[in-house]
């Protein structure tokens, strides 16, 4: 066990526990339940829950976000659950799903796994390209083709990759999966093998030559090397044909007789059919981007940068890695990434603006683990944690980001390689004399640093313009600057009269959980019908926030009083209050602290109930309030003793 036990063992509780859950896996910030009844899952108490950013249900999985750490608190659940990460086929009847959801589910099945691999690798080739760019060394030197392989191995070998996470997905023989991986790979089968240059074609299906065929019947020959989409239909063919060998071949051979079967009837289909077909989709939807593009690649960068963010949060970008992929197979460049690149910079920007608009002590404590993960490229901590809750800034990154996209359609912004996110995206960028730009070598690199410099000003020039200032409901845990030999010493029994008048009801119907429960003392409610709130007593101002919708006082006699007007009304920033005292001011029972605009703030959509709390109860006997209907200023209604 790791040092994330405790939440692992809340988190298991509270997803319906160990029998509830049919597999686990994670991606960069969170772990991807399948459970067997989602009713059993506690979402409210999981996303109040420390550790835990928020719940999502999208793609047939139960989405616990938990931040950058989530490998670490994914292992920890695994050993508390004592299950394996890939789910077993012992796991209980599939959930039915919708024909989307369950195309996202099996993408991000087989991609998430190695999804790491894949950006280092990346990384790797990005760097060598940067090497050889500043000439440190050439092309042909040895230590650029010992990178190269590091770097290109994963890509080159993509169906290896693909074919082992998709027989977890399909609960095909995971070594089985990986023999028909390799023979998709296999050097011999590929295109340029078998198509010899010079030689005629034997013949042609639907207009594509054929150079050779099996058993009589025409194989069109393809490269299949750093391709996805083809394994993934292989696999999912081999787990029907398995499944079915299991059940009329003897145990006594099964071992052996079963993988041969799948083998000798799944590649052969896999070689004729499935490749080829899949392959000509492949370069339709190929052309089909390459064709939007070239409509107009602003309006391209436009739609690919502002809906990013919303794929990520329902996970649905995996959808378009499988475009990515095909784009680098078939011509070795993708203009798909380059419109998002901006995204997570847009993030950062409005969490930067919100620095001097939040003043919430827990918000603020995320504001800057969220900013370090957004250069990573990692957003989601920024989304679930602090934009997405807020709608605004959420929207606000998003056309910010739409606005960069358009300048990188425009410019034309070119990925040669899968890599890293966030600013270790940017050695992907660099050319190294490959086609799909007229940037040049790092043309790409400058208009994605210039595409993300455009998204940040829009984002933070917006943020500033259109979000509100926030503060901290728990006023009272503001310490008042007063001079402390001024406050009295000793607590003595006091009847305090109406700050306000309007209508008395209960605490307990309070619009708020903080004030309804009696977390913060004892008192009472009132329903204003005129604006205005005066001292209850003689006492000192000990705190005025600063939107004036909130007051705490101190009477002679040692009393402390909160007098908390509206509900949320913190959002107003100030708006429809005025103050005519400042805190450390001497009061008299009676004078005037706040007016207030009841109709304004009721049609801005805020409750205008008046909490009056004695924040120091625990000093006290008793707290009682009397009885009656509707009170004025001088109106005895709160005794203490």
């Amino acid at each position: 066990m790791g040092k994330y036990e405790a939440l692992a063992k809340k988190i298991v509780d509270e997803v319906g526990g160990k029998d509830n859950i049919n597999s686990l896996t994670h991606c960069i910030t969170r772990l991807r339940f399948k459970l067997k009844d989602e009713s059993k899952a506690h979402d409210d108490v999981l996303k109040n829950m420390d550790g835990v950013v928020t719940v999502m249900k999208a793609g047939g999985q139960y989405q616990v976000v938990i931040g950058n750490h989530v490998p670490a608190v994914y292992d920890d659940v695994l050993a508390v659950a004592g299950i394996s990460g890939s789910g077993s086929e012992d796991d209980g009847p599939a959930e039915k799903q919708k024909p989307f959801d369950a195309i996202i589910d099996v993408i991000s099945s087989c991609f998430q796994p190695f999804l790491g691999a894949l950006c280092a690798a990346g990384m790797i080739k990005g760097i060598n390209a940067l090497l050889i760019f500043f000439k440190l060394y050439e092309n042909t030197s040895g230590t650029y083709i010992t990178l190269n392989a590091i770097g290109d191995a994963v890509f080159y070998f993509l169906p290896l990759f693909v074919a082992l996470t998709a027989s977890r997905k399909f609960k095909l023989s995971e070594y089985t999966g990986l023999a028909l991986g390799a023979a998709l790979v296999y050097p011999a089968i590929q295109q340029s093998a078998i198509v010899v240059k010079g030689a005629k074609p034997l013949g042609a299906i639907f207009g594509v030559d054929y150079y050779t065929t099996f058993a009589g019947i025409p194989l069109i020959a393809n490269n299949y090397t750093s391709s996805v989409i083809p394994i993934i239909f292989i696999i999912w063919l081999a787990s029907k044909i398995q499944k079915w060998a299991k059940k009329v071949i003897p145990e006594l051979v099964a071992t052996f007789f079963v993988p041969m079967v799948v083998l000798l009837v799944t590649m052969p289909i896999g070689f004729l059919v499935v490749g080829p077909i899949i392959s000509l989709l492949t370069e339709l939807l190929n052309s089909g981007f390459n064709s939007v593009y070239g409509f107009s690649p602003i309006l391209f960068g436009l739609l690919v940068g502002g809906l990013w963010q919303i794929l990520v949060i329902f996970g649905l970008h995996w959808a378009l890695i499988p475009m990515v992929m095909a784009q680098f197979g078939e011509q070795g460049w993708s203009n798909i990434l380059g419109g998002q690149f901006a995204a997570s910079f847009a993030q950062i920007a409005v969490l930067m603006a919100l620095m001097f608009k939040i003043y919430k002590k827990k918000d603020r404590q995320l504001i800057v683990p969220s900013i370090i993960s957004g250069i990573a490229g990692v957003t989601e901590p920024a989304i679930y944690g602090i934009t997405l809750p807020r709608v605004k800034p959420f929207v606000i990154s998003c056309i910010a980001a739409a606005t960069a996209g358009a300048y990188a359609g425009m410019m034309n912004v070119t990925s040669y390689m899968m890599g890293g996110l966030g600013i270790f995206a940017l050695p992907t960028m660099i050319s190294n004399g490959r086609d799909g730009t007229a940037n040049g070598a790092i043309g790409s690199v400058i208009h994605a640093v210039l595409s993300a410099l455009i998204g940040m000003v829009v984002a933070f020039v917006l943020t500033m313009i259109f979000c509100k200032k926030e503060y901290d409901e728990e006023i009272i845990e503001v310490s008042p600057t007063i001079d402390p030999t001024t406050k009295t010493t000793g607590i003595a029994p006091e009847s305090i009269s109406s700050p306000a008048t309007g209508d008395l009801l209960p605490l307990r119907e309070a619009g708020d959980a903080a004030f309804s429960e009696g977390l913060l003392g004892q008192g009472a409610v009132i329903i204003p019908t005129v604006g205005e709130v005066v001292a209850p007593f003689d006492g000192i101002v000990m705190t005025l926030f600063p939107t004036k919708h909130a007051i705490g006082l101190i009477s002679d006699k040692g009393t402390e009083l909160l007098i908390h007007v509206g509900i949320d009304t913190v959002q107003l920033d100030g708006k429809y209050f005025e103050a005519f005292v400042k805190q450390g001011d001497v009061v008299k029972k009676g004078q005037k602290l706040v007016a207030f605009d009841i109709k304004a703030i009721e049609a801005a959509g805020f409750n205008t109930q008046i909490p009056i709390i004695v924040t120091n109860t625990q000093d006290y006997s008793k707290v009682d309030v009397k009885a009656a209907k509707h009170i004025t200023p001088g109106t005895q209604f709160i005794a203490v003793a």
